[in-house]
């Protein structure tokens, strides 16, 4: 096999379960086999014309404080945008601050959000007690039925927010078909799915403008931290997401990084176990 040919070269072309090992990561200077923790707050210039530079976003790729980025939070981000399929990634304090984010970003006082019903609690704060104190009013339906979208969208509509399936309630909404009926309103669709999890359902492939996971979850798997992430376009997600990330601070740590890089080297382990026994339960049921 050639090298051009061979798909250990392309880490897009990599299956799911190389990915969650080997995706999205360089090794620093020391060749170290587990990716490094880089707790720095900080970054040193070589000059001052090169930190202000690295400030006004001129040299590409490059730190400058870790509250916009960090070399281990890099790789956790890049690994998950492999999975997914996504252009880019940012990474969270919490799954709550991803969804937060994903929303407060798209839209500004006069705008109109529509998001369906069943949604879980913290996130249905966001849109239905959050957002219109800030000039954001929202419409809630019932999810099941896309029609139920497009009757509730409004010329200032610009955020559908959906889960699928929903926590905890497991209703489906069809992404596809909600997708459709956001675009078609110059809207967009952001989806929200941590119970499918990147493994079984894909939104962006769907049509989702943006989709965010709660990093707590499965992506960890092992109750210990704290973590979220939202992924989309290159140009949502190093635009609106990346700015509002940058200015309001609910960054993710290098420690809560590296940890969860570990939990999805078991990722599609744990998740295809959860799959199988929740299978088992649901016929025991049955």
């Amino acid at each position: 096999m050639s090298k051009s040919n061979n798909p250990l070269n392309d880490p897009k072309k990599q299956s799911a379960a190389t990915q969650l090992v080997h995706g999205g990561g360089k090794r620093s200077g020391f060749n170290e086999t587990s990716e490094a923790i880089f707790m720095n707050s900080g970054y040193s210039y070589p000059s001052s014309q090169y930190a202000e530079d690295l400030f006004l976003n001129k040299i590409p790729g490059a730190h400058n404080y870790s509250r916009f980025a960090n070399p281990t939070m890099d790789t956790f981000q890049n690994r998950m945008a492999l999975l997914e399929g996504a252009e880019a990634a940012r990474a969270f304090a919490t799954g709550m601050s991803a969804v937060t984010n994903a929303v407060m970003s798209q839209v500004r006082a006069g705008d109109h959000i529509v998001a369906a019903r069943a949604l879980f609690g913290g996130c249905r704060y966001v849109v239905e007690d959050l957002m219109p104190r800030f000039g954001v009013p929202s419409t809630l339906v019932d999810g099941r039925d896309p029609e139920n979208f497009a009757r509730a969208m409004q010329p200032n509509t610009k955020v559908i927010f959906i889960e699928t399936p929903t926590n905890p309630t497991l209703e489906l909404v069809d992404i596809k078909a909600v997708a459709d009926i956001a675009h078609a309103h110059g809207a967009k669709l952001i989806v929200d799915n941590v119970f499918s999890t990147a493994l079984y359902q894909k939104p962006l492939q769907l049509g989702a403008d943006l989709v965010t996971y709660s990093a707590t979850k499965h992506i960890d798997g092992q109750g210990r931290v704290l973590g979220g992430i939202v992924m989309g376009s290159k140009a949502l997600i190093e635009g609106d997401v990346h700015t509002f990330l940058r200015q309001t601070g609910a960054t993710l740590s290098a420690f809560n990084a590296w940890v969860l890089l570990k939990g999805l080297e078991t990722y599609q382990l744990r998740v295809r176990q959860m799959t199988d026994s929740a299978e088992k339960v649901a016929a025991a049921l049955a």
